[in-house]
């Protein structure tokens, strides 16, 4: 294991060149920036808006419908790398494959948010502050009573959360220890929340942390204490809870790590940014991707239904969930580790559920199917991760909550990074209007 000796990934800001944008014979400048891995240039149009205005007459804005061309910050914490022969995930400098073979969820959590790797004594309390702030009050527990038993997960856990602010209301965020230590408290609730969530939902008593354990055997034990025969969950699975948290620790500027920076970037208290992330994440385009995956293949139902199922896909009557991403045009480097992960689960728990088999056979079409090979079309993280949350006997709702109990990690380091950036602004968007101009509503 590295040591936090070892010098963050950060590289210079470096300028590029000039950019012109010539309207009507009128030309505006704007520096053009290369990042630091020098396979990406940047046009800074900070000051578009006020040179149009000089030049044309008219304020000059950028239409970016989405912000898929439009970097909002400039970030050290996660590069992405979705071209060539295989997709790149670096987390702070390091490949997440190398992270995964050898490191925990909160070795990684501590990377993101400080930018190195602990060594034994920093992690070691890391762990013992996350832990001690693990344990829910009695009268916070009670809160789920008041909810319907058939309540979405996520509307649950977002509730939660937002109640988690009443308590952390006056937070100093200009003191980076402060910002730390509220971290250090998302890191240790969450699998509480989770847990207990999941509990409500099949009508079981909420189970207490257990300093004993690891951070993710707790939350396992949390999960399923009832249906355990040992005092520690079985360490494989252990492991592909470990790595499903680990894999989804972060993913660069994201529609939910957006809004965490959106929403932080007004000096919101914490705990409503990261309420705001939650609603983000819980969309089926975003964090519900895995669910969605697992509704598609009881949809399909049975190996015979395949060759239709894909002929539906081809006509674009149907959608192939799993399979693609928005960013990756080639494999997802999370899928390649969750794959294995995925086929040892299976092997461990030999269940016999017929999505799993009919799951293996899609796959196994697909990437022969040159149709989607010539779109490039692989399994993504989703695809994999949600058969291993189902045989570890998580159901599909509960699946986005795991996602952003994993999730926490990335989203507070970007909060932090935001909070520690001397040019950080209120983010506020321009729009392309469109409505009608002044109307008399006398006429």
């Amino acid at each position: 294991m590295p040591n936090d000796e070892s010098p963050a990934s950060s590289g210079e800001f470096k300028e590029y060149g000039k950019a012109k944008l010539t309207i009507n014979g009128s030309s505006i400048e704007s520096n053009v920036y290369m990042n630091s891995t020098q396979d990406e240039l940047f046009i800074d149009t900070g000051s578009l808006r006020k040179d149009g205005q000089r030049l044309t007459g008219y304020p000059v804005n950028v239409l970016d419908n989405g912000l898929k061309n439009t970097a909002t910050c400039s970030s050290s914490i996660t590069y992405i790398k979705g071209e060539g022969e295989k997709g790149i995930l670096l987390y702070r400098g390091f490949p997440v494959e190398s992270l995964s073979s050898s490191c925990s969820y909160l070795e990684v959590a501590y990377l993101l948010f400080t930018g190195n790797l602990p060594n034994v004594e920093k992690l070691r309390d890391f762990s013992r502050d996350v832990k001690e702030n693990s344990m829910l009050s009695e009268q916070f527990s009670n809160l789920c009573d008041i909810f319907p038993r058939e309540t979405h997960p996520m509307t649950l856990l977002s509730s939660l959360i937002t109640s988690l602010s009443a308590q952390y209301d006056n937070i100093d965020l200009k003191n980076e220890e402060e910002r730390l230590r509220i971290y250090k408290v998302a890191l240790g609730l969450m699998p509480t929340l989770v847990a207990m969530v999941y509990k409500f939902s099949i009508g079981e008593p909420y189970v207490s942390p257990s300093i004993d354990l690891s951070y993710v055997a707790n939350f396992l034990n949390m999960m399923f204490w009832s249906s355990l025969n040992e005092n520690e969950p079985n360490p494989i699975l252990v492991n592909a809870m470990e790595q499903i948290l680990l894999l989804h620790a972060d993913h660069e500027q994201n529609a939910s790590t957006s809004a965490m920076r959106m929403v932080g970037s007004t000096d919101a208290q914490p705990f409503s940014c990261l309420q705001a992330a939650l609603s983000a994440l819980s969309g089926p385009l975003h964090g519900g991707a895995n669910e969605a995956c697992l509704k598609m293949l009881e949809d399909i139902g049975d190996q015979n239904n395949i060759d239709d199922f894909i002929i539906k896909v081809k006509k674009k009557q149907a959608r192939l969930m799993g399979f693609g991403h928005r960013v990756y045009h080639t494999k997802d480097p999370r899928a390649v580790i969750m794959r294995e992960i995925c086929h040892e689960v299976l092997r461990v728990q030999k269940l016999d559920d017929p999505i799993f088999s009919l799951a293996l056979e899609l796959e196994k079409r697909a990437l022969q199917d040159e149709y989607f090979i010539s779109r490039k079309l692989y399994p993504n993280v989703d695809f994999y991760s949600g058969i291993t949350l189902r045989a570890l006997g998580i159901p599909s709702e509960m699946f986005t909550a795991i996602f952003a109990l994993g999730r926490v990690a990335g989203w507070f380091s970007h909060w932090n990074e935001m909070h520690q950036d001397a040019k950080k602004v209120l983010c506020r968007p321009r729009q392309h209007y469109t409505g009608p101009g002044t109307r008399n509503p006398n006429l």
